[in-house]
């Protein structure tokens, strides 16, 4: 993998991260009420539910490799369908355009860091999403002749990285940064440029050939 590759694939992650999904919203409804330290024990179980997933998807990677030729390129095809499908739905959002995002109520009392870091694992843990990511983009990004455990946990390094980041500048600026990200130019913005990358993506997914 070169600088090159490291860049498309955090940009891919970014756009990931930044778009609105479960994880923007835990806290949005946790930092009014329980303060920054939950907002940041909720990034503490996203960081860590990302390494359960990168783990899950490489176990999974590695056995579908070693049993099977054509199971291996059946998942290909449905993970480069799934990013294209993924790229198409925010293409179609940016068209379409949306004025502003739903507001999020915040949460009706306060939470213990305990219960914002288990609301955070469990919210990043059980979004199938981020396993059909990575299953459809590991393969990709892994060098051939490479150690593909090492390689793969360092993909999830750099995902976990952009998120705590992100999540971070959201804890700390909430107010100013969610009023910004929820103008609609941006949003069709980041949509936009998401539809582009993850077709571009799956396209390069369903071209790829792994070294059985």
């Amino acid at each position: 993998m070169n600088w090159a590759e490291i860049a498309a694939f955090v940009l891919a992650v970014t756009l990931l991260v930044t778009s609105p999904g479960p994880n923007g919203v835990l806290i949005a409804r946790t930092v009014p009420t329980s303060g920054r330290a939950a907002g940041f024990a909720n990034i503490a179980g996203f960081f860590t539910a990302f390494y359960i997933h990168g783990a899950l998807s490489i176990l999974g990677i590695s056995v579908i490799l070693l049993k099977s030729a054509t199971a291996f390129a059946i998942v290909k095809y449905l993970g480069a369908a799934y990013l294209v499908w993924v790229g198409v739905k925010s293409l179609w959002a940016a068209w379409k355009g949306t004025d502003a995002l739903p507001k999020v109520a915040p949460a009706k009392r306060q939470r213990t860091l305990a219960r914002a870091y288990v609301e955070g694992l469990l919210t990043n843990g059980l979004n199938p999403k981020v396993s059909m990511f990575y299953l459809a983009v590991f393969p990709q990004f892994i060098p051939l002749g490479a150690h593909p455990v090492g390689w793969a946990f360092l993909l999830v390094f750099l995902h976990s990285l952009v998120n705590l980041i992100w999540f971070s500048f959201v804890v700390l600026l909430f107010a100013r940064l969610s009023a910004f990200t929820r103008r609609g130019p941006v949003q069709r913005w980041i949509k936009g440029l998401t539809g582009v990358v993850f077709i571009g993506f799956g396209a390069r997914l369903a071209a790829y050939r792994p070294a059985l």
